[in-house]
């Protein structure tokens, strides 16, 4: 198994920039491809990105494209979101996730398709 655990969620201005890390324990980390989701209250899990095992492929929606950028350092376990001009509509709960199954198809924006999950932080974007 796989334990993730996101930190770095917060209260932030329109406009602003945060970085949120999921840090895992368990298993080999570069085993996992990891995913992004978000969740803003009455509405559905929605994909924010995903990374690859190795972090040499990357991919987004167009809701976050050329603003969101995923990372991952797979020799400290950790994984990061960051996120620049920033807007209301981004604020929610963000998650990370991990599955075994590289980014093939496009499976990988489907919550349904990781198998582990962290808690959530909380992100809160006003003016």
């Amino acid at each position: 198994q796989v334990q993730l655990v996101e930190s770095g969620g917060g209260l932030v201005q329109i406009g602003g920039s945060l970085r949120l890390s999921c840090a895992a324990s368990g298993r080999t980390f570069g085993n996992y491809a990891m995913g992004w989701f978000r969740q803003a209250p009455g509405k559905e899990r929605e994909f924010v990105g995903a990374i690859s095992w190795s972090g040499g492929r990357t991919v987004y929606p167009d809701s976050v494209k050329g603003r969101f950028t995923i990372s991952r350092d797979n020799a400290k376990n950790t994984g990061y979101l960051q996120m620049n001009s920033l807007k209301p509509e981004d604020t929610a709960v963000y998650y990370c996730a991990a599955r075994t199954t590289n980014l093939s198809g496009t499976t990988y924006r489907a919550s349904g398709q990781y198998d582990y999950w962290g808690q959530g932080t909380q992100v809160t974007v006003s003016s």
